[in-house]
């Protein structure tokens, strides 16, 4: 099953997604802390990280700049997961093909849609209802 690690510090919103996850197909790997995700990352990076950006003591926009500054990582795909309005532009200046982003609150389908321009075809093809 692939994997997705999801780097959010909010319980509830890891509890949902990592059902939401589940019911398409892919094996959620759930982490709380910048830290530890990014040692987990250099030694078995995920399919795709889903990134919250508004964390302490290190936001994603800082994760995201370790993530890259790793050999071998400028690849990996990340869905930042925010309810900003403001993150389409600084995106827009990374010019990062392997970047993207998901909108809190997110339906099952538009999550389905974000992962899948990363991961297609690897989720589960039907509608998990």
């Amino acid at each position: 099953m692939t994997e997705i690690m999801l780097v959010e510090d909010d319980q509830p919103i890891l509890d949902l997604m990592e059902i939401l996850l589940r019911r398409l197909g892919y094996e959620p790997v759930i982490i709380p802390d910048v830290r530890e995700a990014l040692e987990r990352i250099r030694t078995d990076p995920p399919a795709l990280i889903l990134l919250d950006l508004m964390m302490a003591p290190v936001n994603g926009w800082e994760f995201l700049e370790k993530l890259r500054g790793v050999y071998g990582m400028c690849e990996l795909p990340v869905l930042l997961f925010t309810a900003s309005s403001t993150v389409d532009e600084k995106i827009a200046d990374l010019n990062d093909p392997f970047l993207g982003v998901l909108k809190k609150p997110a339906s099952i389908d538009e999550l389905r849609a974000g992962i899948e321009q990363f991961l297609p075809g690897q989720g589960l093809k039907n509608n998990p209802e």
